[in-house]
């Protein structure tokens, strides 16, 4: 099937198609913001490191999807990152939540890393060019995050009392947020029809193929609550507006600062 461009676009589908890069850079945004958190205070100093380079790779992340939803909108990503307010950010409920303890993070980037690398599978062969070309420098980093929380998430499943009850407690909270990231759009069919995004129905079904039975060889039991808290994204906790008062501090000193 013949790419798709934007000089093709009607004004329908680019209006669809820049909500949709600004839903994925924000989740990749607000979720890097909330591993780096972690930075000096992880378990042990190897998983600090580890953290941080993946909180480094789901900002860079969002910055390759701020980019494309540029020449769309004339947005520049600084001022998408900088300079909006929390009512204004389109990420999912999952990734604003407060760290927790560190089963609650592990696990919550092990539910958001196997949707991604399944989201980033099927973007390889979206019809609009610049979007698959950008998974292409995407997809190896997710592939190392979902071995490096796969691996953290039997450890902790299989092992301690402790460790299994932690891990155990923040399933039974992520799992309802995580269903989220399956929710489409409002016109999202648009995109669907067009073959620029797969359909989340579809993935939702992957993913649930792939996340039960590892989480169940875990020892994990899958929630049967999976009623997203939301389905509109742009419904935020409270902790949104408190992570973008630390985050837009210091940009929002001075606005015309050059870094």
């Amino acid at each position: 099937m013949p790419s798709f461009s934007r000089k093709y676009m009607n004004q329908a589908i680019q209006q669809i198609l820049t909500q949709k890069l600004l839903a994925m850079a924000d989740d990749e945004l607000i979720l890097a913001h909330r591993n780096s958190e972690w930075i000096g205070h992880a378990p042990i100093l190897e998983e600090d490191i580890a953290l941080a380079n993946i909180a480094q790779d789901e900002l860079g992340h969002a910055n390759i999807w701020y980019e494309l939803h540029q020449p769309l909108t004339d947005d520049e990503p600084d001022e998408l990152a900088f300079f909006r307010d929390a009512p204004d950010f389109r990420n999912v409920q999952l990734v604003e939540l407060p760290c927790g303890d560190w089963a609650f993070t592990m696990l919550r980037q092990y539910l958001f890393d196997a949707y991604e690398l399944l989201l980033l599978d099927q973007l390889q062969h979206s019809r609009y060019q610049p979007l698959a070309e950008a998974c292409a420098k995407i997809r190896n980093e997710e592939i190392y995050h979902l071995r490096h929380t796969s691996s953290w998430i039997k450890r902790l499943g299989l092992g301690t009392a402790e460790s299994h009850q932690r891990t155990q407690a923040a399933l039974d909270e992520l799992w309802p947020y995580a269903q989220q990231l399956f929710v489409p759009l409002p016109g999202e069919s648009i995109l669907i029809d067009e073959k620029i995004v797969p359909n989340l129905a579809r993935l939702h079904e992957s993913w649930l193929e792939r996340v039960r039975p590892f989480l169940t060889a875990a020892q994990l039991t899958i929630p049967h609550n999976q009623i997203p808290p939301t389905k509109n994204r742009s419904d935020h906790t409270t902790h949104l507006s408190t992570l973008l008062t630390d985050m837009q501090k210091v940009a929002r000193l001075n606005r015309e600062a050059v870094w």
